[in-house]
């Protein structure tokens, strides 16, 4: 009797397990209460992980100088630090690909992507749309009808404030000459064209009525700045170094054109523009060999692109923070789009932009620069 009991308690127990598994697979296939997973955020509300992917550093200072710890600062404050992935591509397209990729499997759904390639990056925001991620395109356009916004400078505006400084000041170069060079970013970065055209209109007028001669103009593949000191060198050959002007596109590029005026003893000479306002670029004007720069106040780029990121984690929209501002792609898709405005830096106030702002320091761009050099050093 006493084993009989024995068995049947067994029994009991093996029965009660079998039962327990039972109900707590029905509950892992849904059919229980057991509390499910949290959905992942749609349209990137309710995210909780952004990630940050730069193009390159070599052709100018500002990608990993300014943009970065502006970035990580700004996002960080929003999701936390550890919860902000930045990626720099060194200017290959498969690279940035593959990093937006491993964010996307990393559980980012939030990307904020200043792109390698305008063209290649489509198939970034593809991938990230499939997953129900928004992309937000920084600094340059992606040609993508699928962005959810676009964070920049006017860069028209950037180039207008280049060509308009030459207009402006042509008249104290030309004195043995009137030729020009233009030396442009890379036609794969849409800023490049829009940079260009922004140049243009201010010195196509120019070049029609005679008053200045174009003798050179030519894109620079990935900005690159060996490339274009190599330009440079071709353009004077070919004008036997009969060159009063030269439009350069941004600082890096404008340091090289000046290494090839410099083996030339045309530095100073020869008006030259830049962009980005970098310690080098600010510098070579304090020392009279580069004429002005655009200053991009990047802290406002950063700062707007946050915004954009809380509104989008909020799910609230973004009308308020463009207000209706949308800048077309190469389809003609409006994207809206958030424009901040750039500002022409020449010797005359460098103290009162750059400076003031913080956005170089005194002692840096005074290096080797002789005390009370244009009121700054």
């Amino acid at each position: 009797m006493k084993l009989f009991t024995q068995r049947r308690r067994g029994f009991a127990v093996l029965i009660s397990l079998v039962l327990f598994t039972l109900i707590m697979s029905a509950c892992g296939a849904g059919g229980g209460t057991s509390p499910s997973a949290p959905a992942a955020p749609v349209n990137g509300k309710g995210c909780t992980k952004v990630g940050i992917l730069l193009p390159e550093t070599a052709t100018s200072a500002r990608w990993d100088s300014q943009d970065r710890p502006l970035l990580t600062q700004d996002l960080g404050a929003i999701v936390g630090s550890k919860n902000v992935d930045y990626n720099n591509a060194e200017g290959s397209a498969a690279t940035q690909q593959s990093q937006a990729e491993a964010d996307l499997t990393k559980g980012d759904c939030i990307l904020v992507l200043a792109p390698s390639d305008a063209v290649a990056s489509a198939a970034i925001v593809a991938k990230a749309k499939a997953q129900n991620v928004p992309v937000i395109a920084y600094d340059r356009l992606i040609q993508s009808n699928d962005l959810t916004a676009y964070v920049s400078f006017d860069g028209v505006a950037v180039g207008a404030l280049q060509g308009g400084y030459i207009a402006d000041n042509y008249a104290n170069y030309t004195k043995a000459g009137k030729n020009v060079v233009m030396i442009n970013g890379s036609m794969t970065d849409n800023n490049a064209l829009l940079f260009a055209q922004g140049a243009h209109s201010k010195l196509d007028p120019l070049f029609t009525a005679g008053t200045l001669k174009k003798v050179y103009e030519q894109f620079t593949p990935n900005w690159d700045n060996a490339t274009a000191q190599t330009e440079m060198e071709a353009a004077l050959t070919a004008n036997h170094n009969n060159i009063q002007i030269a439009y350069v596109a941004n600082d890096g590029m404008a340091n090289s054109v000046i290494a090839a005026l410099k083996a030339q003893k045309l530095n100073g000479k020869v008006l030259v523009t830049g962009q980005d306002a970098t310690v080098a670029g600010i510098h070579n004007i304090l020392v009279g060999d580069q004429s002005m720069t655009v200053y991009k106040a990047i802290a406002k780029e950063a700062s707007a692109t946050a915004d954009v990121v809380k509104a989008l984690i909020a799910g609230t929209g973004l009308s308020a923070l463009t207000n209706g501002a949308t800048v077309k792609n190469a389809n003609g898709v409006a994207i809206p789009s958030i424009l901040e405005t750039p500002v022409a830096v020449d010797k005359t106030n460098i103290a009162t932009t750059v400076i003031a702002d913080g956005f170089v320091s005194k002692s840096d761009v005074c290096q080797g620069v002789p005390a009370g050099t244009d009121g700054v050093c």
